[in-house]
């Protein structure tokens, strides 16, 4: 069988290729102990001889990854094994069948189900039980429908059961793949990160330093190293921002908003809220810093600090710059500048959660939005 890393599907596909030997084995010993109810036991035979083939065809294409990867082996193998129970009709009259005398492909008729239900999941399952029992039920006689009921129950519990099953661990497979791939991601990472911080990042550090000591044309250039710098290190901190599903990370979302006047400082593990939640606070984060770009002075600095307090989420954005009064803020709102009223306010209210602003002339400005998690 191929080797497949991370497919958590290969037990089942390996069971059921051995049930499909096993019960051809059951359906030649069936024969054999029948022996002599048989009418035709020369169709009885070329019938056990279709059925090993097929099961030697079927259980080599579910040791392969061409037919497990779509369900097109696993439909082939219903067709098929239907085919097979009617094929019974070449040892058996159908009114013997009727009478009692035996389906001779037996067991064996329950693999298609299991295919199915392993490829396409429960819906897979169900699908495939109810053709073999339909099959079965043609077979038998819509009179003697009750004697094939313990037989229909068994297969819509094998098709309910491992579909269900084989569903789980393909969503357990995705995030196990999903899992080692952040692993990877992060690992070089941390490689380029200490390569970049034995070097480039010393570098630059050192061009800073220099050029802020030397002054004149080299005070520009000790500015865009210090730029770069901060650069290189949002990008060295920069998490995958998507964890699961709907679900974010505002802590990935909000470190690349890091500059050379603004800090931002997050927890160590993430904080994980609905996209759209995390989405629309880091609009508001940038609106802020917006704000202190345009009102609090050419040289403030602004600080961006995310706690994570269990029940909500508290996001601060806080500069040392000129700042205001309350009195002006309102007034804003008033004027219909939207930038704090609909931006800021607005998103926040819309999320079901709280802004409160603290400033003071000469004692910059700070923003605190509040957003509760459950």
């Amino acid at each position: 069988m191929e080797r497949e890393t991370g497919d958590l599907l290969q037990p089942l596909w390996r069971a059921l290729v051995a049930f499909r030997v096993i019960t051809w084995g059951f359906a030649c010993f069936g024969v054999w102990t029948r022996w002599d109810g048989i009418v035709r036991p020369s169709g009885a035979v070329l019938q056990l001889a279709v059925m090993g083939v097929w099961t030697l065809i079927s259980s080599y294409g579910y040791s392969r990854r061409w037919g497990r990867r779509n369900t097109r082996l696993a439909f082939v193998d219903l067709a098929v094994t239907v085919a097979c129970m009617f094929a019974t009709l070449w040892a058996q009259p159908l009114i013997d069948i009727r009478a009692g005398a035996s389906v001779l492909t037996s067991v064996w008729a329950a693999g298609p189900v299991l295919a199915l239900a392993i490829s396409r999941g429960r819906d897979g399952g169900l699908l495939g039980a109810g053709t073999i029992s339909l099959a079965l039920l043609s077979l038998r006689g819509i009179e003697h429908a009750s004697k094939i009921l313990g037989n229909v129950q068994l297969l819509l519990v094998a098709g309910l059961v491992v579909g269900y099953a084989a569903s789980t661990l393909r969503q357990a497979g995705a995030r196990l793949r999903e899992a080692i791939a952040v692993e990877s991601a992060t690992a070089e990472r941390l490689r380029l990160s200490r390569s970049i911080h034995d070097g480039v990042l010393q570098v630059l550090a050192q061009v800073q330093r220099r050029g802020t000591a030397i002054g004149g044309e080299a005070l520009e250039l000790a500015q865009l190293a210090a730029e770069q710098e901060v650069a290189l290190r949002s990008l060295m901190s920069t998490r995958p921002p998507v964890a699961d599903g709907d679900q974010a990370d505002l802590c990935g979302l909000l470190l690349p908003l890091a500059t050379t006047r603004v800090d931002v400082v997050v927890p160590a593990g993430q904080v994980l809220l609905p996209a759209t939640t995390a989405a629309e606070l880091v609009a508001a984060v940038k609106e802020a810093l917006s704000n202190v770009i345009r009102h609090a002075g050419p040289d403030a600095r602004c600080w961006v600090v995310v706690e994570d307090l269990g029940e909500e989420i508290v996001v601060s954005i806080r500069d040392d710059g000129v700042g205001t009064t309350p009195a002006r803020l309102e007034q804003a709102r008033v004027d219909g500048r939207l930038g704090v009223s609909q931006s800021i306010r607005g998103r926040i209210a819309d999320l079901g959660g709280t802004v409160t602003v603290r400033t003071a002339p000469g004692e910059g400005t700070e923003w605190e939005l509040k957003v509760v998690t459950a």
